[in-house]
């Protein structure tokens, strides 16, 4: 047999202050509203629960029995309740955010930051990847969200527009005499070019730049992290293709300086990537929004 939950609530109250106006007041009912609840629940089992009494009600031994059971259940409830209102406010939780390191450190930090200091009560989960692994982090529900390079052709996938940042290529002291210079792109590929890994969407998207003007672009080193390309262009090593926002302090104390071009590199967005139609936790719509 089923009964309903209201039943049993009415049953725990009565059963916990020993009286059914008191539980009639808890529950905020009519004390017949109360002692029909008990009798509905008495004719389901076919047992008595209660003992009526002048001064209220005591359980049976088969009302204590019961009672050991639904106990349990309304301290559960109760603590779901609260674990609710606390996911709700954002006072507990976790948030799981997919991206590569360099936009970690050099774009996500200050809103990390930021949303930390709003709701201290969240655990952070940081996964590191390229793209295609973020993607398949989010596809295997390892993360909420990823923040990666757009676009973002696919049809599972809903990618918000974040920030919209600009690459280029930068060389240091050694190569000063290039300060004052425009290059062609022919020019540019007399010197060694430092580039990321090939699976990088910023490798791609060079790539495919380069070539469609003609050129195949052979780097002289690769490397695996944002910051190897800065210090690469620091000692010397080459001219490296960096996103500009990410070297600001070198730009700004001359370790590294922008190498000027005769044809235009075009800006890239960053963007937030989610599951389309897959429900948001509250920590991760909270978290969209204070990127976007």
């Amino acid at each position: 047999m089923t009964n309903n939950y209201e039943l049993y609530k009415v049953f725990y109250w009565a059963a916990k202050t020993g009286s059914l106006s008191q539980a009639a007041k808890n529950l905020y009912l009519t004390q017949p509203s109360v002692s029909h609840a008990i009798k509905q629940l008495e004719d389901g089992f076919g047992l008595t629960l209660f003992y009526r009494t002048s001064k209220g009600v005591t359980l049976t031994q088969e009302g204590t029995i019961l009672y050991s059971y639904i106990e349990q259940s309304q301290i559960l409830i109760s603590l779901a309740e609260e674990k609710m209102a606390a996911l709700k406010n954002l006072d507990s939780g976790e948030l799981r955010i997919g991206g590569s390191d360099s936009l970690f450190k050099h774009y996500l930090l200050p809103f990390l930051e930021d949303y930390h200091q709003k709701y201290p009560g969240i655990r952070f989960h940081l996964n590191h990847g390229t793209t295609p692994e973020v993607i398949t982090f989010l596809k295997e529900g390892r993360i909420d969200l990823g923040v990666v390079r757009m676009p973002i052709v696919d049809a599972q996938l809903e990618a918000r527009e974040s920030m919209q940042l600009q690459d280029c290529f930068v060389a240091g002291a050694h190569y000063a005499e290039l300060k004052n210079e425009v290059l062609s792109l022919d020019m540019l590929l007399q010197y060694p070019i430092i580039l990321f890994s090939r699976n990088s969407r910023a490798r791609m998207a060079i790539t495919e730049l380069f070539q469609s003007y003609g050129h195949t672009l052979k780097p002289e080193f690769e490397v695996g992290s944002v910051d190897l390309l800065i210090e690469f262009a620091r000692k010397g090593l080459g001219i490296s293709y960096v996103t500009r926002e990410f070297i600001a302090p070198e730009l700004e104390e001359g370790s590294l300086f922008e190498i000027r071009l005769d044809i235009p590199l075009p800006p890239h967005q960053v963007g937030v990537m989610t599951m389309r139609n897959m429900p948001l936790s509250n920590a991760a719509r909270k978290f969209i929004e204070l990127v976007q």
